[in-house]
């Protein structure tokens, strides 16, 4: 202990006194008056020679070098009493604990092994699942049943010896546990499995089962990407609970002594302690106030949106205004919570990339969730409905029904990247209406009934039905998705390859260079690290509001949008061309592009360049091919205004002939030529059929589909 004291302490009364007496003063925050004081090992293991011993000492032996820290910063507590007093603190000492993270060596779950026992050690993962708070026995208090003697024990190595014999009335095994004065501590189970980067080819993850303890429970929810530091230990199972004898294969587990979360796959945020500073994450805790100044100075440069335009994904050669788009969707709207109307308005932006093979879709997709601090990418081929949402399944330990998370629960608050869209099957399909816009997950299954935050924007990809894109056809019938599914995307990008010689010599020239010995790319203004703090800080920290210039910007780009529509002859003028929706997106991606210059204030430049963006990506997929306009009704109905016009004409027309032709049989061919010559057009086959079929559910008609033939009822009356 006198070591140890000499080590820790001597010299450095000063820093020790500021940062026990701050962590006294945080212990509020913590649990049954717990304050925790984080120590670097790593700053402790390059401090002194007799600190890189005493470094060796508490990886070797934690549990015994960790508690004796506790002992020894208690006492230097003691010795500051008075200068809590004179903060006005509370007279209660907390219980400091020693929090040891950042190992030199990270461990990986697959390299454990009988070697690792007892030692303290670091691994990396991902968070899937977390058990509900379960009540440790620390101190047991025992009573005797005769005389009313108590006695308390404390727990040593994870045993409770119970007293045999009363000192006062001598009777042995008199001793009753007394359930209601024994002292408990909090603790949770969480299950870390491998990230898909670390995951050896052909092998699935594997997880390793972590307990947290005191103010570490709720430090951690499902999604995040946290490096565990703690004591990796080995249990005996028993055959039966109610036979001391035990099988030769021991259960390993994690004693949690530090959770820190990782941002990704090569740096970490600062540790989080409990349920409230895991919750509220101040700006210290995440940014230096250096990267504050310097993500600040950035903001304020005049090109910084395409600074952010070419440093995003900078591999990929052109598609500049597909990835202002996935910019948006980074940085996101503000999402409203109002709690006296219960209304919810979701500021995530969902974004749809449909293209022809080859024009580097998954590969924007695989970047943009390595930038994503929570974002999950699966394949639409790949993934089932209860992949998406919650499966519940029996736990090994206790044989609970519990539920685990899936893809869009795990990306709360984050980003769900979702390849080969339309290769996902209808009943997982069906999963997303609802996390699309209610922006929630509900289940009812095996007993469990919840309601899950699936608070995610969805990037999803798709290709053609015919492998390549055909501009004659709308995008309902090429890509075959169901139309309210296509509605609730904010943008729809067409990514075609189209042929042209200069085009392609530069993308040759691009594509060719990435293969060279030293890759031909160019720099990106901004590194990866920085986009990724740029984005984040702004998602915390900035939320901007409608200024009256902008919302009267907003309505009249709205109106425009819908008289874009309007005006020419006939019915066409009921063409609809912009639906509210198109007015709630236009509002998402205007405060995203505040958020880009970190300005509280939406301005009328960013509502002029939301509505450009939704005219080169939503617009031109709602382009009708056989007027050449504008008709949102392809994306909210999956058919255009013109197509409902023609089956209104022909349904008429046809009904028309059938009262001529009223108790005869005519065959399809016939009445076919005979409504192009009335119409003076050319019908399709396929619209014809589906009129006739219609007519034959009204009872109208007989058609047998077999000889192409109509039989007209007599009972047809204009």
């Amino acid at each position: 202990m006198r070591k140890l004291e000499n080590i820790l302490l001597r010299g450095h009364s000063e820093p020790t006194a500021d940062s026990l007496t701050s962590a006294a003063a945080s212990a509020g925050a913590g649990r049954l008056g717990v304050a925790s004081l984080d120590l670097d090992a790593l700053h402790l293991h390059f401090h002194s020679p007799a600190c890189q011993r005493l470094y060796g000492w508490l990886v070797d032996y934690p549990a015994e070098i960790v508690p004796l820290m506790d002992i020894l910063l208690g006492r230097e507590l003691e010795t500051l009493r008075e200068t809590l007093r004179l903060q006005q603190e509370p007279e209660v000492l907390p219980r400091v604990q020693v929090r040891p993270f950042h190992l030199r060596n990270l461990s990986h779950m697959r390299e454990l092994d009988p070697n690792s026992i007892d030692t303290l050690l670091s691994i990396r993962g991902m968070v899937v699942r977390t058990s509900p708070v379960i009540p440790d026995l620390k101190v047991a208090f025992f009573q005797c049943s005769i005389c009313g003697q108590s006695e308390q024990v404390t727990i040593d190595r994870g045993r409770i010896s119970e007293p045999t014999q009363c000192p006062t009335c001598h009777v042995r095994h008199g001793y009753s546990l007394i359930h209601n004065r024994c002292y408990f501590s909090d603790k949770q189970m969480v299950r870390v499995q491998e990230t898909p980067d670390e995951v050896p080819a052909g092998e699935t993850p594997a997880s390793i089962v972590v307990f947290a303890y005191d103010d570490l429970v709720d430090a951690v929810r499902p999604g995040d990407r946290v490096e565990v530091t703690g004591v990796f230990r080995a249990q005996a199972r028993r055959v039966n609970p109610k036979i001391t004898k035990v099988k030769s294969i021991y259960k390993t587990y994690v004693d949690a002594i530090h959770f820190r979360k990782v941002v990704s796959h090569g740096s970490s945020a600062a540790g989080t302690r409990s349920a409230n500073t895991a919750a509220k994450v101040t700006h210290g805790s995440r940014f230096s106030p250096e990267r504050i100044a310097e993500l600040e100075e950035l903001s304020k440069k005049t090109d910084v949106y395409d600074r952010l335009v070419k440093a995003l994904a900078p591999s990929i050669w052109e598609l500049d205004d597909v990835k202002k788009g996935v910019l948006c969707m980074l940085f996101g709207g503000n999402s409203r919570k109002d709690g006296e109307t219960k209304l919810n308005k979701r500021g995530d932006i969902n974004i749809l990339l449909v293209g022809d093979p080859g024009t580097s879709k998954s590969q924007l997709l695989g970047y943009v969730h390595k930038l994503s601090p929570r974002g999950v990418y699966t394949s639409g081929k790949g993934s089932s409905a209860v992949g998406l949402t919650a499966s519940v399944v029996r736990d090994p330990e206790t044989r609970e029904l519990v539920m685990e998370s899936g893809a869009l629960v795990l990306s709360d608050q984050g980003i769900c990247c979702i390849d080969e869209f339309d290769k996902m099957s209808g009943t997982t399909r069906a999963i997303l209406h609802e996390a699309m816009e209610q922006q929630t997950v509900s289940i009812a299954k095996a007993g469990i009934i919840a309601t899950l935050n699936a608070r995610t924007s969805i990037l999803a990809s798709a290709n053609p039905v015919e492998s390549r894109y055909n501009p004659s056809l709308s995008v309902v019938e090429n890509i075959q998705l169901p139309p309210t599914l296509l509605s609730r995307f904010d943008l729809i990008y067409l990514i075609l390859d189209a042929p042209n010689v200069d085009n392609d010599r530069m993308l040759g020239q691009h594509l060719v260079g990435l293969y060279y010995e030293t890759p031909n790319v160019v720099e990106p203004p901004l590194d990866h690290g920085l986009l990724r703090d740029y984005i984040a800080y702004a998602r915390e920290n900035i939320h901007p509001e409608l200024s009256d210039l902008a919302s009267r910007e907003l309505i009249s780009a709205y109106i425009e949008m819908r008289r874009g529509g309007s005006g020419g002859n006939g019915g066409r003028g009921r063409t609809i061309s912009a639906t509210p929706r198109q007015l709630e997106s236009l509002i998402r991606l205007s405060e995203s592009l505040a958020r880009m210059r970190y300005s509280r204030v939406v301005t009328r430049t960013d509502v002029r360049e939301a509505v450009r963006l939704m005219k080169v990506a939503t617009q031109a997929a709602a382009t009708d091919p056989r007027t050449g306009r504008i008709d949102m009704d392809m994306i909210t109905t999956g058919r255009s205004t013109l197509e409902r016009e023609l089956e209104e004409n022909l349904g008429a027309s046809l009904k028309e002939l059938l009262i001529e032709r009223r108790g005869n049989r005519m065959s399809v061919s016939e009445i076919r030529r005979t409504l192009e010559e009335i119409l003076n057009t050319q019908i399709q086959q396929e619209d014809l059929t589906e009129v006739l079929r219609m007519f034959e559910a009204d009872g109208l008609v007989q058609y047998s589909e077999r000889s192409q033939t109509v039989f007209v009822r007599a009972g047809v009356v204009g």
